[in-house]
């Protein structure tokens, strides 16, 4: 029984990461809501820095170290009854959801736009909002189980990488120079 319960556990964390989560290597986004961008990390870098939209009030946006648990393509917007794909979809073309205060994901997310002159502002009503050609690009990497951590900070992407344990700190005092070629 000891065995079959184990292999039933190691089955599933292959697909749901579980146990302390991000190391080095390990997929992994910051939203720095001091400068309203998105680092993604992966295999023990800064692969992208975003630009993204975050909530009006800083309340609006929750801080702290979630899950990704849900994505969803062509996302309906259940507020206002408006199908995916429509181009007055406010969710844009990708939906990446997060369980933030105890939700299900379908919440708070990072997603896309149909109000692309938005980014960068604080504007929305607490989700985390890109591009759409950005989500959609993001959205291909990110796994569900991917841990995103928002926060408010002067810290550099590096060094809020290394706090969080998603980069070592020997690769990220090599390549912290390197962070610019990344930004759009």
């Amino acid at each position: 029984m000891t065995s079959f319960v184990l292999s039933i556990y190691l089955s599933v964390s292959i697909l749901f990461p579980f146990g302390s989560q991000p190391t080095p290597g390990d997929p992994f986004l910051i939203v720095n809501k001091m400068t309203n961008e998105l680092a993604f990390i992966n295999e023990n870098e800064v692969q992208r820095v975003l630009p993204v939209a975050t909530g009006r009030s800083t309340e609006d946006t929750p801080e702290g170290l979630f899950t990704i648990i849900i994505k969803a393509e062509d996302p309906y917007y259940r507020k206002k009854n408006i199908k995916g794909g429509a181009k007055d979809n406010p969710l844009g073309t990708r939906w990446i959801g997060f369980d933030a205060k105890g939700t299900n994901g379908r919440i708070y997310g990072v997603h896309g736009t149909n109000r692309p002159d938005s980014i960068g502002k604080y504007i929305t009503a607490g989700c985390i909002r890109l591009l759409n050609k950005e989500v959609e690009s993001l959205f291909k990497v990110v796994p569900i189980g991917t841990k995103i951590m928002i926060t408010t900070s002067e810290n550099d992407f590096y060094k809020l990488g290394v706090e969080a344990g998603a980069l070592s700190k020997d690769k990220a005092m090599l390549d912290h120079k390197g962070v610019q070629n990344f930004v759009h």
